[in-house]
């Protein structure tokens, strides 16, 4: 069964400030060799099989889950230091979603894949032409 994982995307204002973040990241790592992202996590995941079976990584930005990026792989390392890190190869594409509110957490959380939001692409409802913080206000309103 396919799971998923969300993660608070702290410091992030906006789903293109992520894609410019990671933008940077990947030309680095390219520069490496390596050509691959990684998001970066002090706990590394149990269900890893589920994970790489279809789990998307559902990044919440500023109180909204609004993007997702496929999982592609599942790694452990040790720093410097001798603590324990896991790195979540993820897939560069952000996929866009309808837009839902999220309370802050710690961490990361599993979710199963019927309480992910649908993609925006896959919803018609003209929400995914307005500004993002319109778009957010009329949803709080309740006129979205």
């Amino acid at each position: 069964m396919t799971v998923h994982i969300k993660r608070l995307a702290v410091g992030i204002e906006t789903p293109d400030h992520l894609a410019q973040v990671q933008a940077a990241r990947l030309a680095a790592s390219k520069e490496k060799g390596e050509n691959r992202l990684f998001t970066y996590t002090r706990m590394a995941p149990k269900r890893v099989d589920e994970l790489v079976d279809g789990g998307s990584l559902y990044w919440i930005v500023k109180g909204h889950m609004r993007v997702r990026q496929r999982i592609l792989g599942v790694e452990t390392d040790v720093d410097e230091e001798g603590r324990g890190y896991c790195k979540l190869q993820i897939d560069p594409t952000l996929v866009p979603l309808k837009s839902r509110p999220h309370k802050p957490f710690q961490g990361w959380r599993y979710m199963v894949p019927g309480d992910a939001p649908p993609d925006a692409d896959a919803v018609s409802d003209g929400e995914n032409d307005l500004p993002v913080e319109m778009a957010d206000e009329l949803r709080d309103l309740g006129l979205l």
